[in-house]
């Protein structure tokens, strides 16, 4: 696919897009067979993926064979973490993704590189036939998620974006009881996650020899090495140990995307609009200058949806100040009704009336797909039991809307959105925004 696209062709291709929206196929079970283990290959071996390989090295239905990383120390500590495991030195390492997938004996891939490689790698595992857990977002534009989109619809993969909120109890039985009328009319809901944080300009720095730093700038603009550029995460420095990359723009949307995916994804589906997204967006957001880091710190930003509800999306600093919070909450969701309010977050649920903790939820309540691990949930998928809990449309209605936060507080100007075609509404600057180039060669 071309790397540039005009107006005309990217309207066609995102219309083509957005048709057919529903859940996958299941696979047929007897495509696995009652014993046949998942055969995994892991891509990218920072905290986070090496996180998600052993919980999957852990389910005795999977089978680890290869892992991947453009950093030699971490493609090794990913060999050596498999080795151990199962007691031998079978597990293969890669610093191409695409020879990985190329094995015939593997059925799923784990993506877990940095966030502007999510979508070029979850299309080469359409391409290969390959199932794929996906961590969030896709990341790069909304014009790369609706392309991955569509190839995924198109192929009988099972994606699993990394939305793990989706397979909480709290988060769905919070959820339940919004579209169940419990809180009265839905009218407004706060979100709140942690700020992008910041990083000084830094010298050029000669490029180690344990790292492809071609490959790990891959489809993202070519710039002068330095090793907080691409600093991996560092487990027990607080949000210090994050990876810088998280707020440079080049490569992620920083917190806004980054974080704000989970809660955004939860508020979506709270308000039923998961399949959707806003008609108005409008905010705004302080940018750091003059810095490595250059994705916005703290923002405040009014998503309207056509049916009534207002979704403000803040950074933590900012959500609890909010004249409507309730609870003395910031950090979360929190729901906002006619009669009652729920607040939720990774940690605890709390809601106004108190005796909505305790509801059972009766048979003409709402209940929502429920899954209560997201990973064995995919290798379920996988294996033809059920369906993901994070399947491709609602990833890409919950990754648009973070694009869409992004691209309003970057004009500075209310911006209209059409939800069904995909488009903003007579606004072609804002429109041009919904794509970017990829740099020679990458190209979806």
């Amino acid at each position: 696919m071309r790397t540039q696209m005009n107006r005309r062709d990217f309207l066609k291709s995102s219309g083509a897009a957005v048709a057919a929206v529903g859940l996958p196929n299941l696979i047929p079970a007897a495509a696995f067979g009652a014993n046949k283990k998942v055969v995994m290959g892991c891509i990218g071996l920072g905290i986070q993926g090496l996180g998600n390989m052993r919980t999957f090295r852990g389910n005795p239905e999977v089978q680890v064979v290869a892992v991947c990383d453009v950093h030699d120390f971490q493609r090794n500590r990913g060999k050596k973490a498999v080795d151990e495991f199962y007691g031998n030195q079978d597990c293969a390492v890669y610093k191409d993704f695409r020879e990985l997938m190329q094995r015939k004996d593997m059925d799923a891939v784990q993506i877990t590189a940095p966030d502007h490689w999510h979508a070029l790698i979850a299309m080469e595992a359409v391409r290969q036939g390959k199932h794929m857990y996906c961590e969030k977002p896709v990341g790069w534009s909304v014009r790369a998620a609706q392309v991955l989109r569509k190839a995924v619809k198109e192929s009988k993969v099972v994606f699993q974006f990394g939305t793990q909120q989706r397979s909480g109890g709290n988060f769905r039985r919070a959820c339940e009881l919004v579209r169940s009328g419990k809180i009265g009319k839905l009218k407004t809901i706060l979100v709140g996650v942690p700020g992008s944080w910041t990083h000084p300009s830094q010298p050029v720095e000669p490029v180690p020899k344990e790292l492809d730093y071609e490959m790990w700038l891959g489809p993202a603009p070519m710039a002068p090495y330095c090793f907080q550029r691409c600093r991996p995460w560092t487990q027990g420095q607080g949000w210090g140990g994050y990876s810088i990359w998280y707020c440079i723009s080049d490569y992620c949307l920083g917190m806004i995307g980054n974080w704000g995916i989970h809660h955004l994804d939860i508020a979506q589906w709270g308000n039923g609009t998961d399949l959707s997204g806003p008609t108005e967006i409008e905010g705004t957001g302080v940018f750091p200058k003059d810095m490595l880091t250059d994705c916005a710190t703290s923002w405040q930003i009014e998503n309207r949806y056509a049916n009534g509800v207002t979704l403000v999306h803040m950074d933590d600093g900012t959500a609890p100040k909010h004249p409507l919070q309730k609870g003395g909450h910031g950090h979360g969701v929190m729901f906002l009704g006619t009669e009652g309010w729920v607040h939720v977050d990774r940690s605890r649920m709390d809601a106004e009336p108190k005796s909505l903790l305790t509801a059972k939820a009766g048979p003409d309540e709402v209940h929502l797909f429920k899954s209560d691990n997201h990973h064995v949930n995919f290798v379920d998928a996988v294996k033809g039991r059920t369906k993901p809990a994070a399947p491709i449309d609602i990833a890409v209605c919950s990754d648009i809307l973070c694009n869409l936060e992004q691209i309003a507080i970057k004009l500075k100007r209310k911006l209209c959105w059409d939800p069904a075609r995909e488009v903003f509404v007579n606004d072609d600057e804002a429109n041009r925004m919904l794509d970017r180039p990829m740099r020679a060669p990458w190209k979806l």
